[in-house]
Parts: structure tokens; sequence; C-alpha cells
């Protein structure tokens, strides 16, 4: 197989590679080689990657170029470089989930779901992308693992949890990156680094081992190009039993339907959810955003959704899930966690049966309101973050203001605990050149409608990607 004068697959989306693989123009195994390539001469300035898979990868990329010869591909993704969040077990490699407290242990012996359908629809798994110990907060740096870097501006977060994923997405690095997101994980990162993102419908991915987080959790795609994330999805939605949460299986094509734009559609646009504060410039940008989806047909009001910011409810979910998380490790392990991971699992023992309780109940309101405002409504449209990505080396945007990540991620964990599809699309950059991401919300299980709206945008405003990190100091 030639490279069909394609030089450099870097930046090669999924469903190109896929056609070129078809008409034996292009081998996996250079796409694997690109890709490698392309890791070692980006990876030291933006810390995307935790593991490489030299070997594993160009053996998978080998046998994908032998069933492509024979015309006889194993699956959807034969021969796409993958890469996969340090949370999610991946066999043959060693899950660190960015914690010096996780033992050096054996490889591991199976899959995650999401990583074991990929693998059997041929996918070439390259390496594990860096997270925040456990995934805890919006931002991607570890006691493992050192501080990952925005490739805007390296002096910048990329945000997190899946911020490894998302950088490795928006430097050509691999096509395809498995995130997870249990508060915005993956939102957050796709926003802050000019990427796609989609957090489905809970329960529509399978998970396994669940996560400590709970029922706030999911894994999904972030890619390029929206079509690339369809490809994910069609695979990453085949069943797995071990995951007792996940909804029947659907064997729609998410690529079905990404073209036929958003004409008459209902769309809210809420440009604050009614309570957040967002960055004057931003709300500018995502304004514009939406009103490209108006310019296409989309019947576009001005309206929240009408609810009260639940950062209280979600904190009370996530620290207790932290606390237990915690509390599975000894006194000496957790002498080498995370000081914020340790306080929010104090913040966790702290609560009482009856808080969470009214967590609990809480969330189930907070869930029926949001499927009342889809009886009038197909989509929702909000910013990503209501802030550009600011310092590394920080929790928070502003220290003296603040003291958690949810207070400048008021617009994804809403829809953690509301289990609503949403993705994020990029859609322009701040005069500083760091992009900024508007969120789209769907009803439950309305997933193909949420990417459908995602490729509208995207015609008309095709997602701009750096040639190489942007490093600043």
């Amino acid at each position: 197989m030639s490279d069909g004068g394609e030089t450099n697959t870097s930046y090669i989306p999924a469903a190109r590679l896929l056609e070129l693989y078809e008409w034996k123009t292009l081998s996996p195994v250079d796409v694997v080689k690109d890709a490698l390539a392309r890791i070692g001469a980006v990876n030291d300035a933006v810390n995307a990657y935790c593991h490489i898979d030299e070997d594993g990868a160009l053996k998978a990329a080998r046998a994908s170029e032998e069933r492509w010869m024979r015309g006889e591909p194993s699956g959807l993704t034969d021969g796409i470089p993958v890469s996969v969040k340090d949370l999610l077990l991946t066999k043959g490699h060693t899950a660190r989930r960015g914690s010096k407290a996780t033992p050096e242990h054996a490889p591991e012996r199976f899959d995650a779901p999401s990583v074991a359908r990929l693998r059997e629809h041929g996918a070439v798994i390259i390496g594990r992308t860096t997270t925040p110990e456990y995934g805890w907060k919006g931002l991607t740096d570890s006691p493992l693992t050192g501080i990952s870097r925005n490739p805007w501006d390296t002096s910048k977060t990329p945000g997190g949890s899946s911020g490894g994923a998302a950088i490795s997405a928006a430097l050509g690095m691999a096509p395809l990156n498995i995130g997870t997101d249990g508060g915005g994980s993956v939102r957050i990162p796709a926003g802050f680094t000019g990427v796609f993102g989609l957090k489905p419908t809970f329960g529509r991915v399978p998970v396994y081992p669940p996560s400590a987080m709970g029922t706030l959790s999911h894994a999904g795609p972030l890619t390029r190009t929206v079509e690339d994330a369809a490809i994910m999805m069609n695979v990453m939605v085949q069943p797995d039993p071990r995951d007792w949460h996940a909804t029947p299986y659907d064997p729609w094509d998410f690529r079905t339907g990404l073209d036929l734009g958003v004409r008459r559609l209902a769309v809210a646009f809420s440009a604050n959810l009614g309570y957040v504060d967002v960055d004057p410039e931003i709300a500018a940008i995502v304004a514009d955003a939406a009103q490209v989806l108006a310019d296409q047909g989309a019947e576009i009001e001005e309206t929240d959704p009408g609810f009260d910011d639940p950062k209280d409810m979600f904190d009370s979910h996530w620290n207790l899930g932290a606390s237990r998380l915690v509390d599975s490790f000894s006194a000496e392990q957790q002498a080498q966690m995370d000081p914020g991971l340790l306080d929010v699992a104090e913040r966790g023992r702290a609560l009482t049966l009856a808080q969470y309780a009214d967590a609990m109940d809480a969330r189930v309101d907070l869930g029926r309101r949001m499927n009342l405002f889809f009886e009038t409504f197909d989509l929702l449209v909000t910013p990503a973050l209501p802030i550009a990505a600011f310092a590394v080396g920080q929790n928070v945007a502003d220290p003296a203001s603040q003291s958690d990540w949810t207070e400048w991620t008021p617009f994804s964990y809403p829809f953690n605990l509301t289990g609503h599809p949403a993705c994020v699309v990029p859609c322009g950059f701040t005069k500083a050149g760091l992009p900024v991401g508007m969120q789209i919300v769907g009803p439950r299980y309305a997933d193909p409608l949420v990417m459908r709206a995602a490729g509208a945008f995207e015609q008309v405003r095709p997602f701009k990607m750096p040639d190489a990190p942007n490093i600043t100091h």
C-alpha cells in the first residue's frame, strides 16, 4: 500500500483514512508510524500521553494492513489510531489513573467496554492519555504525571479531566480519543482546546468498572470532526453485559443525518442558564455561534431552562464518591495523593445520610424539569464555559474569589446530574487566541440530534486545529 500522495497523515480524519485504506492507497502501518512520530515530536511540550505502546501499536497496525489488503477489515475502525484515557482499563497496559497511590501492578487482563469494542473493530490503541488523579477535577495535572498544557498556549490549562485526550485530538496525535465525563470532563477540555467532545446520554456507552462517582460518569469521544465522533459512537455504544446501567443497544448509525441541518428545530439559547457570570468576550462569541444555527433555519428562542445552580447538589454526589474512593486506600497511600482530592474526600465524609438523600431528591426534580423543558424545545444551546483557558498549576481561574473547580464549570455538571446528551463544538477564538466552545444539549437518548446540530454548525464553521504547540511561559 502506498501513501497515495498523502505525505502527512496526522490531520487526516478517521473517516477519510478508512476510505484510503479501502482503496489501498494508504497503509495503517504508515498512519500509526506518523501518529507515533507526532507524539514523539510534540508530547514533551504538552504532556498529553503518560504511556505509549509503540510495539503493540505497530503489531496491531501490521495486522490491520493485512486485513485491508485481503479486503476483509475487522470492523468500523480497523487501522485507526486510538488513545485511551488513563482511567479506563486496557488489556496489556497498567492503569495508574494519574495516581502515585495506585500500585505499579501487572498489566490489566481485560479491556473496559469502550476499549474492548474499538479493539474488536480493529482500532489501534497507541497509548494512554493524562488525567488528574482519578479524574477528580476539571483540569489535567496529577502527582504522578505532572502538568498537561493547552496546545494553543502552553502556559494555559487544557481543562480536564480528559485533558490529555483533547490535546491528542487537537495536535493530530490520534484521530480518535476516548474520554470520560463525570462533571464535564469531556466537554471542558473540548471547550478549552478547540476540539469536538460528546457526553452521550447516561448508559448509552457501557462503562466498567463503574466510576467512584457513580451515575454521574459517562464515557465519550474527543475528535477533530463530528463525523469521527459518530464513527466512535457506532462502536462504543455496542453492548457489554458488565454495565448494569447500560441502556438497550440501538444499532443506529450515528453518521446518518449529520448533513440534514437544523431547519425548523426549536432551539433554546441560554446565555447564562439564568445564574452564570459569563465573560463578555465569551458571551459575544457564543451568541454569534448560536446565530449560525438561526441562519440555517433553526427557530432560536432566548430562554433559560428554569433551574437554580445545582452546584451543591452536584458537590454532594461528587464529594461522597471521592470519600469512598480515598477511603479505599491506606494512610500511607493517601499521603501520596493530591491534597485537593483529599480535601474533597474530607467534605464527602462530613455529608450526612439525610443530606445525601436530599441531594438525590433534588437531582430527580432537576431531571424532571429538563425532561419537561425538552417537551417544548428540541435542543438547548449554551456556552461551554464562562471563561477562556487560564494559567496552569492552579485549580481555579480566580484564586481570590474561587475555591472549587466547579465554580468555573457551571455549564457542564448540570447535565451529568440529569444524564442528558451534551456536546461541545469549537465556535471561535478570543482576542488572545484561545478557543471558545458552544455546548449543545438534547433530550435523553437524542444523541443523534445533538450530533446533527453539531454537524450543521461544523459545515458552516469548520473546526480549526493548531499546527504545533504554542509554547509560552
